[in-house]
């Protein structure tokens, strides 16, 4: 097998980048702004990045959302810089194409595992009608969530079925992009490869990309093809070795 190292520099086509982000500089109160000097991620494309820590992942994620504007440099998404959303009508236009994982997401304990993953789909979850059933059934399938759990409340679900239902929410409304704030945290280490892996497998198969923000390697390998790292203090992103990579993913 022929690894060819992967080079942040060399970037992908303007028509096929869904996020670009240049000489972008954001203060919220940290030891230092974030910076990210270069990032462009293309349709199908998915990546890891490592070295932000929780705060700065969530003002990253954003950033690229457009809920927050950068202080310097410019954030362009699906072709457009995010400085042209000036109404809320095109703001939650462009955000239904964004899937976003985060422990951020609510999750409403009093209700079951299937409810709160009916919850994209509709409000009427105590009586669901038979297509809305049908959806959340597929979504439990495909995020890895048995059967046996779907009807607990979700209050005393585990953290890896918290997660994988914050997973299905994110994916249902069909999202063209998934954005992953440390969502390997709090889930066991037992089940963190394979949370990965599962996402890896469901990316592929939607032909999603994805950017996921984590500090975990061995995860950061098993969930994307590429794994950059970034400098804080300068804001550049370098590639980890794909030899690196590789045997993290296949050595556990």
């Amino acid at each position: 097998m022929i690894f060819r190292p992967f080079d942040p520099s060399q970037d992908p086509p303007q028509a096929e980048r869904i996020i670009e982000l240049k000489s972008v500089t954001k203060d919220y109160r940290a030891l230092r702004p974030l910076r990210i000097e270069h990032l462009a991620l293309q349709r199908g494309q998915t990546v890891a990045l490592l070295g932000l820590d929780r705060a700065a992942a969530e003002v990253l994620v954003n950033l690229i959302t457009a809920t927050a504007l950068p202080d310097a440099g410019t954030v362009e998404i699906f072709g457009a810089p995010t400085l042209d959303i000036t109404d809320s009508a095109a703001w939650f236009r462009s955000l239904e194409r964004f899937g976003i994982l985060s422990a951020r997401a609510v999750l409403i304990d009093e209700l079951t595992v299937e409810q709160n993953l009916a919850l994209p789909l509709s409000f009427e979850i105590d009586d669901m009608a038979p297509d809305i059933r049908t959806q959340v059934g597929n979504i439990a399938d495909e995020v890895g969530i048995p059967a046996a759990e779907r009807g607990r409340p979700m209050g005393t679900a585990g953290a890896a079925t918290r997660m994988r239902v914050r997973l299905g929410k994110a994916l249902a409304l069909n999202p063209g992009i998934l954005l992953g704030e440390h969502p390997n945290t709090a889930v066991p280490p037992d089940e963190i490869t394979r949370l990965g892996r599962d996402m890896a497998a469901i990316a592929a198969r939607r032909g999603l990309a994805m950017l996921v923000l984590t500090a975990d390697t061995a995860f950061a390998a098993a969930v994307c093809n590429d794994v950059l790292t970034l400098n804080p203090a300068t804001g550049e992103l370098a590639p980890v070795s794909r030899w690196r990579s590789w045997l993290t993913r296949h050595v556990r």
